[in-house]
């Protein structure tokens, strides 16, 4: 699928601006469609996702790099630091996947952040060459019922 829009901003790495990275999110998935219960899910991610940018990435301050693109069936949302520029079709090819499905205490300390991040999220990838950068897809369901559900449509187990 084609991408067809981005938002990129720009913020300071200090916890009293990460509710802007969040309202940006909720504003974008809102005027995508998403449900109301996905785009809590989608600020909770992007919130987690900057907090640790705020904590871990810099002694003495930097950036915040929130970019959003759209696409017909998703929203993918990226935040990174280190301040580095990206073009997410020359990213995508470096990133790892956040596997959730670990044992939490598997988790280096830090990691229950992606943890959360990757139960909220339909899929979440990692690239460290140049700081941090975390990209987060969640997909739009037109329907506003998941896909499935350990293989069972929702809508099936609904009626049956």
């Amino acid at each position: 699928m084609e991408q067809h829009d981005r938002i990129h901003v720009e913020i300071p790495a200090k916890p009293e601006y990460v509710s802007i990275a969040r309202l940006t999110v909720s504003g974008v998935a809102n005027r995508l469609g998403f449900s109301y219960d996905d785009i809590e899910d989608i600020k909770i991610a992007v919130a987690e996702a900057c907090t640790n940018v705020v904590e871990h990435a810099y002694p003495e301050g930097g950036s915040i790099y929130l970019a959003c693109y759209i696409y017909d069936d998703r929203i993918q949302v990226v935040v990174a630091d280190q301040g580095k520029s990206f073009d997410i079709k020359d990213v995508e090819s470096r990133l790892g996947p956040v596997d959730a499905k670990k044992p939490v205490g598997d988790l280096k300390e830090g990691g229950l952040g992606l943890f959360l991040i990757s139960s909220l999220m339909d899929k979440v990838e990692i690239n460290e060459d140049n700081g941090v950068m975390l990209v987060m897809t969640k997909y739009l369901y037109e329907s506003g019922v998941e896909e499935s559900v350990n293989g069972i449509s929702s809508l099936q187990s609904e009626q049956g």
